[in-house]
């Protein structure tokens, strides 16, 4: 059967626009349509027709009526060479070229070829479709399959560095050398490559493809055993339902192929074909083919001919006829004319007024003069539906995809199975209806993937293989204290500073807020032992306020014990600033007060040391150091060795005080909220100052602790600050050693240590001495026991 449908739509346009009023009122359009057969000596002839009179073909001789040509309309898809040449000749003229096909780039060039028109996208247009389109199935591993002509040289080259960038390796490319490809001998790449890949693009010229689709057949035949599910995306924006159909009629064998996915402009189908009336006489013949019927009087002179009824129904034909007429190639065609004509309409219309003195015809439109029409964006704009200028001038197109899909019996089925919008220059979404592509209702299978190494899972990252593709990769696991919550990421993430990764690094959760509280065991432990030994201080400052006449009370300035326990027991009490959720006024204090009051403590220790010895000395006749003893000097010691850890503080509070903070990066599951010391130096500076007065008060008290009497408290004070210095000579390596809130209970258990020490060594054995011997709390037994 002669390809009616192919002018079909053109018939119907002309006859739908001279039937308009509205539209080119007064002016009836002709037309001439030749066929050039893919030929450029064909292509030669038909435009040297066109450009001269009907008489003589020869350019510029008029004779006989006159061809009043106002522009071409062609549909050379993919033929570069015969579009150049009708574009070379026409531009001679300054005629207007109006092209509805999909080929010829290389006439995309307005330096080159000013004079041609496009009322569909260029096929560049469609590369950021197709991949998006392998992202969303995650096709990471394809071949590409293009004719060996410019054309495909060119998908080729601009194609494959698009989809590198995008994370989507070439494993394997082919060009196809002529139209049989039975006939001819090809390189095909190693077939374990062909076996991997299960996803093909392949470059789409009219004329080449069935060798395509035979090519793919033939290299998957090749292989053993015969591999299936093998899905082809084509690069046309035709529909090419006809040639499909075609094929299928013809036995040709799709068991090796999926789906045969390809894009078309997403524009609703058009209904002006149901007006029959409009063109009845444009479609005689048409009619008379398909429905083997004549419309002659002697209709029995032919036989099994029928006379034709004055009306066909169109749901009478059979489907491939009605799949031709209804195509969307026909659409583009008819809509291309319709856009010539508004532009046609769009120049009488600015000409009214050019008209003969002495007549009433209007003049003769000159070609050249319908160009400023031609290239207004009116034009793009209405030449079909989803096909527009976008922002930079480029012809665009919202497109559909659809999926082909041939079953065991030869039958065909074809969906709308996504779209590919453009919301911006350069920005395309792609939608797909899941339902239709995940498990096709109609094939009963998944779509293939297509992948050089299965994917990386959440919680690891991909590296390149060393002299692989991009795609080809290993899986690495995510550092610690990182995730990758996506298959196939590039890289792990750190989480948010209030979050930290789960055991398989694929998640985040909130971190647990972590400080040293009252309800907590360790908490509870501290403050247990706090309140244990603050008690017991004061119970021993109850003693000696109650004995504080008896002689060993009163043996060794009983002022300095009185200010030795309480200092002990306001650093017990001070424990309670560390304990709890840190404040900015407990973060201030708590090292103050702790550095001062152990000052104090030691100090008095060291006050008592010095009294010691002073008092021994002043036993030996005509020592001078008698005038020395009295409250005076040990008051002295104490504020002086105070006072310079008053001022230590001072300068800290001054310089860079305590603040509190959140630690989210100690400990990984954790936020500390703790009391940063603000200046890490003066901390230790007044640790180091009050080790200083320990380290004196040791050696003094060492030194003197062989002096005879009772009143020598050397031995004692030498043994409580060997207890003191060894807490806070381990204070410092466990303090740094820990992290969080075990920091916080290193410090308050040094400090209760310390503390329980000084009370311990210093007043335990006179508490003993006050309350459970009394008897050698006399005058006469330390008297005797000095003399002893």
């Amino acid at each position: 059967m002669t390809k009616y449908w192919l002018p079909l739509s053109f018939f119907f346009a002309i006859q739908h626009i001279n039937q308009n009023p509205w539209l080119l009122p007064n002016i009836t359009l002709g037309y001439n349509i030749y066929e050039n057969f893919f030929r450029g000596r064909v292509t030669y002839e038909a435009l040297v027709d066109l450009l001269s009179s009907r008489q003589v073909n020869v350019p510029n001789y008029n004779c006989g009526g006159q061809n009043n040509l106002i522009a071409v309309l062609e549909g050379t898809d993919s033929d570069s060479e015969n579009s150049i040449q009708i574009s070379s000749m026409l531009g001679i003229y300054k005629m207007p070229q109006v092209s509805h096909a999909f080929g010829s780039l290389v006439l995309n060039d307005k330096r080159q070829f000013p004079f041609f028109y496009r009322t569909v996208p260029k096929e560049e247009a469609l590369y950021p479709a197709i991949v998006k389109l392998l992202l969303h199935f995650r096709w990471t591993f394809i071949g590409l399959i293009a004719p060996d002509t410019d054309n495909g040289e060119k998908f080729m080259k601009t194609l494959t560095p698009r989809l590198v960038e995008s994370g989507i390796c070439v494993g394997v490319s082919l060009s196809i050398p002529q139209l049989n490809t039975d006939k001819v001998t090809i390189n095909i790449p190693p077939l374990e490559k062909w076996r991997q890949a299960h996803v093909f693009l392949y470059y789409v010229e009219t004329t080449y493809f069935l060798a395509g689709i035979k090519l793919g057949k033939l290299i998957f035949d090749r292989q053993v055993p015969p591999t299936a599910g093998k899905v082809f995306i084509t690069t046309c924006m035709w529909d090419f339902s006809v040639d499909f159909i075609g094929f299928i009629n013809q036995g040709f064998d799709f068991q090796h192929f999926h789906s045969v996915l390809s894009f078309s402009i997403g524009a609703n189908k058009w209904t002006h074909y149901d007006d029959l009336d409009a063109f009845y006489f444009a479609v005689q013949h048409f009619w008379e083919e398909a429905f083997n019927c004549s419309y002659l009087e002697h209709t029995l002179s032919v036989k099994s001919w029928t006379r034709c009824r004055e009306r066909e129904e169109l749901e009478m034909l059979p489907q491939d006829h009605l799949e031709r007429l209804l195509s969307l190639n026909s659409y583009r065609i008819y809509n291309t004319v319709h856009a010539v004509a508004r532009s046609l309409h769009a120049a009488y219309s600015s000409r009214s007024k050019w008209r003969l003195k002495d007549s009433l015809e209007v003049q003769r439109l000159q070609p050249w003069q319908l160009h400023s029409f031609l290239g207004d964006a009116q034009f793009y704009n209405s030449s079909m539906g989803g096909v527009y200028l976008d922002e930079n001038g480029e012809l665009a197109a919202d497109l559909d995809i659809v999926s082909w899909v041939v079953f065991p019996n030869k039958s065909s089925h074809r969906e709308r199975i996504g779209s590919i919008n453009r919301q911006r220059s350069l920005d395309l979404k792609c939608t797909i209806d899941q339902n239709a592509t995940v498990c096709p209702k109609w094939h009963h299978q998944p779509l293939p993937a297509s992948r050089c190494v299965e994917s990386c899972q959440p919680g690891f990252f991909k590296v390149s293989q060393e002299g692989m593709p991009l795609c080809c990769y290993d899986c690495v696991p995510c550092a610690e204290g990182t995730i990758a919550t996506q298959e196939d990421a590039e890289h792990c993430a750190r989480c948010p500073e209030d979050q930290h990764p789960n055991k398989d690094r694929d998640q985040c959760f909130y971190k647990i807020i972590t400080f040293l509280a009252y309800t907590e065991p360790l908490g509870i432990f501290l403050v247990s032992f706090a309140l244990f030994l603050s008690l017991t201080t004061c119970v021993v400052l109850g003693i000696f306020l109650i004995f504080q006449e008896t002689p060993i009370v009163k043996a060794n300035n009983r002022s300095l014990s009185y200010i030795l326990l309480i200092s002990l027991l306001l650093s017990f009490l001070s424990s309670f600033l560390f304990i709890g959720r840190p404040r900015k006024v407990t973060c201030l204090l708590r090292q103050v007060a702790f550095s001062i009051i152990f000052s104090v403590a030691v100090s008095s220790v060291l006050a008592k040391t010095i009294t010691v010895v002073l008092a021994f000395l002043a036993t030996k006749p005509g020592n001078t150091m008698r005038r020395w003893l009295g409250k005076s000097l040990a008051n002295s010691i104490v504020i002086s060795c105070s006072s310079v850890q008053v001022v230590i503080c001072i300068i800290w509070l001054g310089v860079s005080p305590p603040f509190p903070e959140s630690d989210m990066h100690s400990q990984p599951r954790e936020i500390i909220l703790q009391c940063n010391e603000g200046s890490i130096a003066m901390f230790y500076g007044v640790l180091g100052y009050m080790g200083f007065l320990a380290s004196i008060c040791f050696t003094v008290a060492f030194l003197a602790r062989k002096l005879p009497g009772a009143f020598n408290e050397a031995k004692l004070i030498t043994f409580s600050m060997l207890v003191f210095c060894s807490v806070w000579v381990s204070f410092v390596p466990t303090y740094l050693s820990t992290k969080g809130k075990y920091m916080v209970a290193v410090q308050v258990f040094s400090i209760l240590a310390s503390s329980a020490g000084l009370l311990g060594c210093i007043f335990i054995p006179k508490c003993y001495i006050i309350v459970l011997r009394p008897d050698l709390n006399t005058k006469e037994h330390l008297t005797t026991k000095a003399d002893s």
